[in-house]
């Protein structure tokens, strides 16, 4: 006797059948493994095995919140062992006379104040203020259509909390799995980089280039703030020199010129693009006595040192900003290899 079997069983089975075959397992998504504030703040040093699977650590949270605290920046605080993490352990191992490496042992633990800082994730309860924000759908690639915008602001408000904080979007996820970001009152998990600009006024800043940072230094030659940054590109390289800043200007529209500037897509034509943090240029421009060359924020945190941008200088819009608070017109900037 014949038995009878469902189409929808049948199916399953084949399906089956054929992921044995070829040697497949199937398995059940995996959720993403939610950090707490408690793991990080009582995280010790990071070892040195990579993940197999990247997913945000808390003790390299904790390390970078550390090393942004001792005014060396890692970029984009997420969790993650990159290029920008370990440029900045081998740049604060440097200043403190700890040895050359990247990697964070006992002795840069202990100076890093590692074992005594338990208050690196904080609560943030979103405002009245934070509600009232309007973020823009999408934003074209199309540096015309960006001309006809109002505003380059925030697509979200996950966005807007995660530069607020210095953060990615994934380590903010990470922290508040459930949150919706745009309930008042409602607590979020955030990290407490707690850095104030550097009291000492930067006389000089190098653009390093072969090390992709910037580093500001006190009239004494002192580095007073290093920070990952991206230093022109092979089509459009970086100058060579020394230049002094012109001007500092926060908030700035972007002046796009295809003749001074490069092509960018099918545009031929002066544009001026709207104020925004997703503008070209960030939240800050610092302008150079070589025309068109300036330091500047980024709309892309992410990409800091690690893609090439048209002959500038790009900061996260953060350090951008720290920067910006202790130069003035008149600073030097020397290019150097």
């Amino acid at each position: 006797m014949m038995t009878f079997v469902p189409r929808a069983v049948f199916e399953l089975l084949r399906k089956c059948q054929a992921a044995l075959l070829c040697g497949c397992v199937l398995l059940a998504p995996v959720a993403a493994h939610a950090l707490t504030a408690d793991e990080v703040n009582r995280a010790g040093p990071p070892t040195t095995t990579k993940s197999k699977v990247p997913r945000p650590n808390a003790s390299i949270v904790k390390a970078q919140v550390l090393l942004a605290r001792q005014g060396i920046s890692p970029g984009e605080i997420d969790g993650l062992d990159g290029d920008n993490y370990r440029k900045a352990i081998y740049q604060f191992r440097r200043r403190q006379n700890l040895g050359a490496g990247d990697i964070i042992d006992t002795a840069t633990w202990q100076v890093l104040k590692g074992d005594v800082s338990s208050d690196i994730v904080s609560d943030y309860v979103v405002t009245k203020e934070d509600i009232k924000t309007r973020y823009v759908r999408r934003i074209p690639h199309d540096y015309a259509r960006q001309a006809r915008m109002k505003r380059l602001g925030y697509r979200s408000a996950q966005e807007m909390f995660a530069e607020r904080f210095h953060m990615s979007e994934g380590l903010l996820r990470t922290f508040n799995p459930r949150s919706h970001y745009g309930k008042r009152e409602e607590t979020l998990h955030v990290v407490s980089v707690g850095r104030t600009a550097p009291s000492d006024e930067a006389r000089t800043v190098e653009a390093d280039k072969t090390n992709s940072i910037v580093r500001a230094l006190d009239a004494t030659g002192k580095v007073i703030a290093i920070y990952p940054a991206t230093i022109g590109s092979e089509d459009t390289p970086s100058p060579e020199g020394e230049y002094q800043v012109v001007r500092i200007v926060k908030n700035p529209t972007y002046h796009y010129d295809p003749v001074k500037n490069f092509q960018q897509g099918k545009n031929k034509r002066r544009l001026v693009l709207p104020r925004g943090p997703n503008n070209p240029v960030g939240s800050v421009w610092i302008e150079l006595s070589k025309p068109t060359f300036g330091i500047h924020g980024t709309p892309e945190p992410s990409k800091i040192s690690k893609a090439s941008w048209h002959g500038c200088v790009r900061l996260t819009n953060w350090d951008a900003e720290e920067l910006a608070q202790i130069v003035r017109p008149g600073t030097t900037v020397r290019f150097i290899e």
